[in-house]
């Protein structure tokens, strides 16, 4: 083979190689076309197309009761798709097997208002219940990603305290190490500074907003208007069962 067609070949395979790539990180988390939410028999919102990407950092606003949360739950497979297109973390939605959600829970990370900590354990024996009820084998593995992940909400001396020891946002920052531990495609947050103050909801939508900006699609349904003016990003509103952008 000559230099110059092996030279034009090695051209060809990059080019190849970076549009891959490219089509990669480009192809949507969350794609939801012409999708009617219910709630039993009731219908929440109609119609509801949008899509969301590897690192984007999203807010779904409205008002109490618009249907922020049952757009979360129909995204984590607690609701199901009747209509449309649906897919999540490359699962499609429609006709989803029960095996399969258990499978796309373990690629998204969702986060709650109230917590939802085991108050018996310490924040360790919390993240580490998560690893045993999600599969993992290794031990060393699994004590290397909890240490990760404490650091990466800023709770590296904190493993050792029980819930009630924490402050309100130190608890929410345990909730996104919980989140975080399977390394997921997708974070979904549910109101997750319905509780706390204004300076500790701040940090808490700051700590999301990196985690964006590191790779995973973050999600966030609330009705804190003054943090999004702090930390503006692209917003997702429903009026009327409807969502516009």
């Amino acid at each position: 083979m000559t230099d110059l067609k092996k030279q034009t070949e090695e051209i060809e395979t990059t080019i190849i190689q970076d549009e891959e790539t490219e089509n990669t990180l480009a192809h949507p988390v969350i794609r939801l076309q012409n999708v009617d939410v219910y709630q039993q028999k009731t219908l929440i919102l109609s119609d509801v197309s949008f899509s969301v990407n590897k690192e984007e950092f999203v807010y779904v606003v409205g008002k109490t009761g618009s249907g922020k949360s049952n757009l979360l739950k129909l995204l984590y497979g607690d609701i199901s798709v009747q209509t449309g297109e649906a897919e999540v973390a490359g699962y499609d939605l429609r006709n989803i097997k029960s095996k399969n959600i258990q499978r796309l829970r373990r690629k998204l990370g969702v986060v709650f208002q109230d917590y939802q900590l085991l108050q018996d354990r310490s924040v360790y024996e919390n993240l580490k219940f998560i690893t045993k009820v999600t599969g993992w084998k290794d031990k060393t593995a699994r004590e290397e990603r909890i240490k990760e992940v404490l650091e990466m909400v800023e709770l590296k001396t904190k493993g050792h305290k029980m819930p009630h020891q924490l402050s309100g946002g130190e608890q929410q920052r345990v909730c996104i190490a919980r989140a975080l531990i399977n390394n997921p495609a997708i974070i979904l947050a549910d109101e997750p500074t319905g509780n706390l103050d204004p300076e500790s909801s701040y940090d808490i939508f700051y700590l999301l907003k990196q985690i964006a900006d590191q790779g995973t699609a973050v999600l966030i349904a609330t009705h804190d208007f003054l943090i999004i003016n702090q930390i503006p990003s692209r917003v997702l509103q429903i009026i009327n069962g409807k969502i516009s952008q």
